[in-house]
């Protein structure tokens, strides 16, 4: 009898240590990493191998369980299909979130109560144990077996230890990982901070609650020749011999006092580097959370640093102002808007450009205009300019000037683009005659109706540029190219559009043209090719 009994108190010896080997073994495996999924991993892996279990799966809470229906599935272990969420209504769950304790199902067939705990069909038995903490609810692993009665005292044992070692150990790697992303936040706001204050162009310096040197911007860095080692260096030392003693009777009274003070003026002075700047002082306690107090703020604006700004503003102002003076009544507003913002294209003086230039005269004016009154003759006049220079102005292209009743005009200038200039200018041109020979013209009537005119046009290298004095200056063009075409314009016979060889070259196949004799014109001592436009046909 003392022999058996000793026999029995061995044997649970052996299985008392047996379960110990298996938790310090898995609790070793537990701590190795702090990632919450590897965590997981390792839980449903050992509960599985050492329980020797046929199905093991892990169902997670979201980070805010009460706004939550389902639990997810985020590891299982098992060749079976397992679902993908739990269901917080059900009544396992409902029991172990209520009870806070493990449920054991050893006989599928006798158990009512519990459905949601077999993963399987073919499973037979099954442990379901809170993963929980006294202020968390992580999740709930449960484990399936294809026999009945299988989850004994012992497995039981192995797995409530199991569990509740865990869930301390998940709940840490949760709150390590909020920690981590934290941190990441806390660090991103400050990069943003820095980033902002960098790109102040004020001088930024904040002291710390000893009244050192904390932070620095770069304009306050550049600004006061700060090294990299200013961090620490005090305030009141930096500053004695460089600021009045207002200004630092100030700076020490928000420091002690938390009074602020907006709108100083004074002088910084560095003898040693010859420097002075001009500034408008703000001075702020730096609050923390819950009132404490934790440095002080300096903000130095520069006042000279924005004088000189604003001159610059005012010069830019200006030129745009000029650019819209210069070129409103003569281009379209999308090209004045392109020259408003890049100014650089409209230089003083001249620049050489590729360009299409255009004159178009009207015939029979001299006759016509023979014991008009001039008020009469310039009505006339304004009414054809008014349709034509829009005429012109929606194709893209400038109007230099008016030379009596004579338009002079230009496709390439200020902004070039040759072909389509080329094309834009020949098909104003067009539109020009389809104008005078419409019946439903506004102009030319009266002794006018007989008017015709003549358009000339070449292509090619030109001047434009800011002509004239310091009283008056005019942006124009000049050169061969606007002489070629001024002597076209009087080849062109009344209702013609006449072109050059070098602006065919540029207009591809849009145009129906016919050839013409070879002109000499003055200046030229060869016969230049030309070609009358007859209509665009694409």
């Amino acid at each position: 009898m003392f022999r058996k009994n000793k026999v029995k108190k061995k044997a649970g010896s052996v299985k008392n240590i047996t379960l110990m080997d298996d938790i310090i073994r898995t609790s070793n495996l537990l701590t190795r990493d702090m990632n919450f999924n590897h965590l997981v991993s390792v839980l449903v892996e050992q509960s599985l191998d050492v329980t020797r279990s046929d199905m093991a799966a892990y169902f997670s809470y979201s980070e805010e369980p009460e706004k939550k229906t389902t639990l997810t599935r985020i590891y299982k272990r098992g060749r079976w299909d397992v679902a993908e969420t739990l269901d917080r209504k059900s009544s396992l769950v409902e029991f172990i979130e209520e009870s806070e304790e493990t449920v054991i199902v050893l006989m599928k067939k006798k158990d009512r109560h519990f459905p949601s705990i077999i993963l399987n069909e073919t499973m037979e038995s099954a442990i379901a144990l809170p993963i929980f903490t006294p202020d968390f609810k992580l999740g709930i692993l449960i484990l399936n077996s294809v026999h009945n009665n299988y989850y004994n005292h012992n497995r039981f044992q192995f797995l409530n230890s199991l569990s509740k070692l865990a869930s301390g150990m998940l709940n840490n790697a949760r709150l390590f990982n909020e920690m981590k992303e934290s941190y990441k936040k806390i660090e991103g706001l400050e990069r943003y901070q820095k980033s902002i204050f960098s790109s102040m162009t004020d001088l930024l310096i904040t002291l710390d609650s000893a009244g050192n040197f904390y932070y620095a911007n770069n304009e306050a860095i550049a600004g006061f020749n700060l090294n990299e080692n200013y961090p620490g260096i005090s305030c009141t030392d930096f500053f004695e011999k460089k600021l009045s003693k207002s200004v630092l009777n100030s700076i020490e009274e928000c420091h002690t006092s938390s009074h602020e003070f907006l709108g100083l003026k004074g002088m910084y002075k560095d003898k040693e580097l010859d420097k002075e700047i001009d500034f408008q002082l703000n001075i702020s306690p730096l609050m923390g959370t819950r009132g404490k107090k934790l440095g002080t703020v300096l903000i130095f604006n520069d006042e000279t640093k924005t004088r000189n700004l604003q001159k610059k503003m005012n010069i830019v102002t200006e030129e745009r102002r000029q650019i819209k003076d210069m070129f409103s009544r003569y281009l379209s507003k999308d090209l004045v808007n392109s020259l408003i913002n890049q100014p650089e294209l409209v230089k003083l003086g001249g620049a050489q450009k590729q360009a299409t230039v255009l004159f178009a005269d009207i015939r029979g004016y001299t006759s016509f205009s023979e014991g008009k009154e001039p008020a009469y003759i310039i009505e006339i006049l304004n009414e054809y300019f008014d349709e034509a220079v829009e005429k012109v102005i929606s194709s893209h292209g400038f109007i230099d000037k008016f030379i009596g009743d004579c338009i002079m005009a230009a496709w390439g200038v200020p902004m070039v683009s040759e072909q389509e200039d080329a094309i834009n200018a020949v098909t104003c041109a067009l539109e020009i005659q389809k104008l005078i020979n419409s019946k439903k013209r506004h102009f030319f009537k009266g002794y006018a109706e007989n008017l015709k005119v003549g358009i000339g046009l070449h292509s090619g290298f030109l001047v434009a540029g800011n002509l004239g004095s310091s009283r008056r200056m005019d942006y124009t063009i000049i050169g061969d190219t606007v002489n070629i075409a001024a002597r076209l314009e009087g080849v062109a016979e009344a209702g013609e559009v006449i072109i050059t060889q070098s602006t065919k070259e540029k207009l591809s196949d849009l145009f129906r043209l016919e050839k013409r004799t070879p002109v000499k014109v003055k200046g030229k001592s060869k016969p230049i090719h030309i070609y009358n436009v007859l209509e665009r046909i694409k």
